[in-house]
């Protein structure tokens, strides 16, 4: 059982400064696995109104109280408050806990534990908080074992995919990286157990929990935010998804998560500007071409290079110039996919670059023959005002579009 850094009540009995007061459990002995947050003694009636949840109390029950009423509103606001065990010590104040105690902490199932022997409560406290310190490391050790292992990956030539399965066999569960609305971009399952399934059908059932939920993540999931590139404040460039389809998934799993985000962060970071520089160098050549700064006989072999290869057919240039509102405002390689994307319908081969500066996106088309041309034109301006309405940048100014010129040297 994972215990968020801190200890459980059963473990803080066994403990040597607890366990040398002889500690009896008297109620909830089946709650014994909470996680002890915390340590405070205290000795006044409203210490419930100082605790936050999660602490093991330690007192000589000077504030408990004489009556049965007040000793059954002092444990009740204890249980309310959530807290992990309480634990007195007999002594002048009891020589063995009321019997209204004893029940009221049965019926809120609040572990009640009474010391027969006098303890150093600054022991106690001292002991059980090294214990949950320890707690805390081991927990913050193994989530950067996680991050060094996925930044050897990244060292190693992996990618993405590698980082992702490194995650899901530490969780034992499936992973996925998404868009920031949704989309999923990569996908990875644990080596084994019962998490081990396709990750798509379990990301359908994922979708499927948010779209029944109003808000929040889906039930058993953890999300973590993979941190973007723009200007605003909180800007998320992905987000890890984390489900629970095998074993629970636990604190230590979230904090692997987040250094993992940071890592997944650095790599899509790159891409995007790997992809930039390339759609920019693209975009001079096709502006060099044009200018007539590249001969007729080196154009061939430079193109092939850029990965541009047409058949013996007619070449189509075009060009679409980008309204001042409508350029990116740092990003061209997320406009450059996505015209790309909508050009692949036009089945022709396609060349596409970038020129921020100007705001053009210049391209050459290789076509089948002359009498194509039109018709191809058509669809190429279609598709290209369609990229840029997919990449988000419509909208910008109500009724703004590209300019589009096709078929133009």
């Amino acid at each position: 059982m994972d215990t968020q850094g801190g200890i459980t009540v059963q473990r803080a009995l066994e403990l040597p400064g607890l366990r040398g007061g002889l500690p009896e459990v008297v109620a909830g002995a089946d709650r014994l696995q909470r996680t002890v947050r915390w340590v405070h003694a205290g000795e006044v009636p409203n210490i419930a109104s100082l605790l936050k949840g999660g602490e093991l109390l330690l007192t000589t029950g000077l504030g408990l109280g004489t009556r049965p009423a007040e000793q059954r509103a002092f444990v009740r606001r204890l249980a309310d408050r959530g807290i992990a065990a309480l634990v007195v010590e007999l002594g002048p104040r009891f020589a063995r806990l009321p019997a209204t105690l004893v029940e009221t902490a049965r019926a809120a199932g609040l572990p009640l534990v009474q010391l027969h022997r006098e303890v150093p409560f600054v022991t106690v406290t001292e002991e059980i908080h090294t214990e949950i310190v320890n707690g805390h490391y081991a927990l913050l050790q193994r989530a950067e074992e996680v991050h060094r292992r996925c930044t050897g990956a990244l060292l190693g030539g992996g990618g993405i995919p590698q980082v992702l399965g490194i995650l899901a066999d530490f969780t034992a569960n499936p992973v996925f990286l998404e868009t920031p609305d949704g989309q999923l971009l990569y996908a990875a399952a644990c080596d084994s157990g019962e998490a081990a399934a396709d990750p798509l059908q379990v990301w359908e059932g994922l979708r499927g929990q948010r779209e029944a939920r109003a808000s929040g993540p889906p039930t058993g999931a953890v999300l973590v935010d993979v941190p973007g590139g723009g200007h605003g404040v909180g800007s998320v460039r992905a987000r890890l998804a984390l489900l629970a389809v095998g074993p629970p998934l636990l604190p230590v799993h979230r904090m692997a998560a987040e250094r993992a985000a940071g890592i997944l962060a650095v790599v899509l970071m790159q891409a995007r500007q790997e992809e930039e520089l390339a759609a920019r160098g693209r975009g001079d050549f096709l502006t060099d071409l044009a200018e007539g700064r590249i001969t007729a006989e080196d154009a061939p072999a430079q193109a092939k290079v850029l990965g541009f290869k047409p058949g013996d057919g007619p070449l189509l240039p075009a060009v679409m110039r980008l309204a001042s509102e409508l350029a990116p405002t740092g990003n061209w390689a997320v406009l450059a996919r996505a015209v790309l994307e909508e050009l692949s319908s036009v089945g022709v081969p396609v060349l596409l670059g970038v020129r921020p500066v100007e705001g053009r996106v210049p391209l050459l088309l290789g076509l089948r023959s002359e009498t194509e041309r039109t018709a191809v034109a058509d669809r190429v301006a279609a598709a290209l005002r369609a990229g840029v309405e997919r990449a988000g940048l419509m909208g910008a100014r109500a009724g703004t579009q590209p300019v589009v010129v096709v078929g133009v040297a």
